[in-house]
């Protein structure tokens, strides 16, 4: 049997590299993607910390790039050797919520994280529906760019899903909580939509540094209640208009709650860790406060993105600080577990 190496997750701090049988095609709109690049994800850490031993093994990866390798008989978008970027929801292109860009809501889709077969922390993938899912990249595209290119798959897509969920337009005045790579690049997005003042809510000095490079003009490292009072402060005692949620605790939820103006906008996109948050008349409904975001529909940006990517007027990729193999990614899920790490790239 011809094998590949993929990761696998058992539980909470036991993530394995393995062989597995080679991923091929095997319905008419399948494509086999040999991957060059993906990564861990910040979501990646929450099953990483509270996965229940015996609930997996779970395939892992949800972000990659890669080469297609082979098509179904029935792909007509992508073709052997493109440069491709496969987008963290399968979609399948065709039904009424793909053709509005609401790729999460996709009738036939799914995330890869729910495939049990394949995940792109791997060697290669086959990718269902990939007329509907992968995006190809031009030819020629300068390999440097290829960290930037992957971001597009999700965390860069999501920065952006914030803003443009949140409003962010010329002049604007914003809020963004966390400073991990979604956060970071939700800065980048909402400078890049013209905001005016960014205030980043984070307290590890490399990352708000970085943040400070791709456009916050403030930055604050209290959290809690004196978090909030700091965020006044700045803005004359009301909060943020806009306030871009990246961390998905209940934690982080109420600091939006605290910092966010009156008659303004919380767009949330940090990976929900509760069912359970204040909606109700002092929190949001008497402030007039709105509540949006959600799960990103990547794929729906990446076209508005990617000429900004490979033109270098914008570079992403920036969020990642660490490179390894796939041997080395259950050490990349510990360091970037121990913060030692803001994310880690996986090369082919």
């Amino acid at each position: 049997m011809v094998c590949m190496q993929a990761t696998f997750m058992y539980g909470a701090g036991d993530v394995r590299v393995e062989n597995v049988p080679d991923s091929v095609v095997k319905l008419p709109t399948d494509a086999l993607v040999r991957v060059t690049a993906s990564c861990i994800c910040g979501s990646d850490l929450w099953p990483y910390a509270t996965m229940p031993h015996g609930a997996g093994p779970a395939r892992m990866g949800h972000e990659f790039v890669g080469i297609v390798e082979d098509t179904g008989s029935q792909v007509t978008t992508v073709k052997k050797g493109d440069l491709v970027v496969a987008p963290w929801l399968i979609s399948d292109g065709t039904c009424e919520f793909c053709k509005e860009g609401l790729y999460a809501s996709c009738v036939h889709g799914s995330m890869w994280d729910l495939q049990p077969d394949e995940g792109g922390q791997a060697e290669a993938v086959r990718v269902p529906f990939a007329d509907g899912t992968l995006v190809r990249i031009p030819a020629g595209a300068d390999p440097a760019l290829l960290p930037s290119l992957l971001t597009l798959s999700d965390v860069f897509g999501t920065g952006h899903h914030a803003a443009v969920s949140g409003g962010v337009t010329a002049g604007s005045t914003v809020a963004v909580i966390g400073d991990g790579a979604v956060g970071l690049l939700a800065v980048l997005s909402a400078r890049r939509l013209g905001a005016e003042r960014i205030i980043l809510m984070g307290r590890h000095k490399a990352r708000t540094d970085l943040g400070r490079e791709f456009g916050a003009t403030d930055v604050v490292a209290d959290r809690g209640a004196e978090g909030i009072e700091a965020v006044r402060a700045l803005t004359g005692g009301h909060g943020t208009p806009i306030v871009l949620e990246a961390v998905g605790t209940r934690t982080a939820y109420d600091q939006a709650v605290g910092v966010v103006r009156g008659g303004g906008t919380i767009s949330r996109v940090g990976v929900p860790q509760y069912e359970e948050a204040p909606v109700g008349i002092g929190s949001l409904f008497f402030r007039g406060v709105r509540l949006t975001g959600g799960a990103a529909p990547t794929r729906a940006y990446i076209d508005e993105l990617l000429p900004e990517v490979l033109d270098g007027s914008l570079q992403p990729g920036k969020v990642f600080d660490v490179t390894t193999n796939l041997a080395g990614v259950p050490a990349g899920y510990r360091d970037m577990a121990d913060r030692k790490s803001l994310k880690v790239l996986v090369a082919g």
